[in-house]
């Protein structure tokens, strides 16, 4: 059992420095000289964590942190007294040597270690990103009453981005993903730091294989159902109580994509969420409203069209007609960036795996169509 008494916290974030390690090669008391044919010696190598880490912070109530680590790295990991030493063959040992080196980071940016955050530094750590995990982490897009909003992943960090630095993004990937939850945080950011005067939200009303037109109510209450995964995403970022001023303002508009056509959105950040629900006539329209001054992100999810009939996604083919297109960019996002719960991710990979597996078969059961058969000429033409 690793001794984890809590070393006593001081002031002073620490440094990824102050974290780095010194390895060592493993002396005899470790097990000795591999024998001939065995792999190369192992070595150790020791981490001194920081006095002002609080190894409760780093290693979680009864080594709940620390076991998620032994659990995704290939060495052996004791602790003893505010030293974690690492045993095993030099690429593993560096390898831990970083996870533990990008948590000490976190902890020293004011943040609480929770499974979560271990499971995306380890998994961001083995995708070989050039970017640190705890700079992924650690980037602030809005906060409100004590909760950050923050990228969660390197793809979400990488979209996050592509809105400061272009005109137009697309987000394109599986629900969870935060496509829309982070393009309202970009636009709500905007419009505090006055870089916009105005936040337009928009989304195609398109039923998900649900028919609510009959529904009693006025148009607008009818319209309501489509709208409210915006109302409340705008809700975690806005104080409640300021937004119906800021809607009878005109500062933040809430509307269905019909509402966009004949419109120039000068001075805005425009969102177009559940886009693949679209027509590339729509798309069309919704992208040529784009005036001075003004961002538009259009999110959706391409394996989740809705729309009747058969019609083509516009979001689906939106990518091949925009290429080269200057200051417009394409951000994606897979089931590795989903921030639900963890069976959602399994869940999306499961349908990709299911339909991966049936387009073959549908392509070798499908029969061909039968010939036509030739009208016969008419007597005397």
């Amino acid at each position: 059992m690793p001794d984890t008494s809590p070393n006593v916290p001081v002031e002073g974030a620490p440094t990824s420095r102050e974290a780095s390690a010194q390895a060592a090669a493993v002396d005899g008391s470790a097990g000795g000289p591999p024998a001939a044919g065995t792999g190369p010696a192992a070595v150790r190598a020791t981490i001194s964590v920081p006095e002002s880490v609080p190894m409760v912070a780093l290693l979680g109530s009864a080594d709940e942190l620390l076991r998620l680590v032994e659990a995704e790295v290939d060495a052996d990991v004791h602790v003893r007294g505010n030293e974690i030493t690492v045993t095993g063959q030099p690429a593993d040992n560096a390898f831990a040597v970083r996870v533990f080196d990008e948590l000490i980071a976190l902890i020293g940016t004011g943040q609480q270690l929770r499974p979560d955050s271990v499971r995306r530094v380890v998994a961001m750590l083995k995708s070989g990103g050039s970017e640190r995990p705890a700079d992924v982490l650690s980037l602030d897009i809005i906060s409100r009453r004590g909760r950050t909003i923050r990228p969660k992943t390197l793809n979400q960090k990488r979209y996050v981005d592509a809105i400061d630095e272009h005109t137009i993004v697309f987000g394109i990937g599986p629900a969870g993903t935060g496509k829309t939850y982070l393009a309202m945080a970009k636009a709500v950011q905007a419009l505090q730091t006055k870089q916009v005067n105005r936040i337009i939200l928009t989304r195609p009303a398109v039923e998900a294989g649900e028919r609510l037109g009959y529904l009693p109510g006025t148009l607008s209450e009818k319209i309501d159902p489509y709208l409210r995964p915006l109302y409340d995403a705008l809700h975690d970022m806005v104080d409640p109580e300021s937004i119906p001023r800021l809607m009878a303002s005109g500062t933040i508009e809430v509307a269905p994509l019909a509402y966009m056509r004949g419109r120039t959105l000068n001075d805005a950040f425009v969102i177009l969420d559940e886009a693949q629900n679209t027509t590339a006539e729509q798309m069309k329209m919704f992208l040529t409203r784009l005036g001075f001054g003004s961002k538009i992100v259009v999110t959706g999810d391409v394996t989740q069209v809705d729309l009747p009939g058969g019609a083509q996604s516009g979001l689906k083919i939106v990518r091949e007609i925009l290429d080269g297109v200057d200051d417009v960019h394409f951000s994606t996002l897979t089931s590795t960036d989903v921030v639900r719960h963890r069976l959602v991710g399994d869940i999306v990979d499961a349908y990709e795996r299911f339909d991966a597996a049936r387009q073959p078969a549908r392509a070798t059961t499908t029969p061909p169509a039968p010939a036509r058969p030739a009208r016969p000429r008419r007597q005397g033409s």
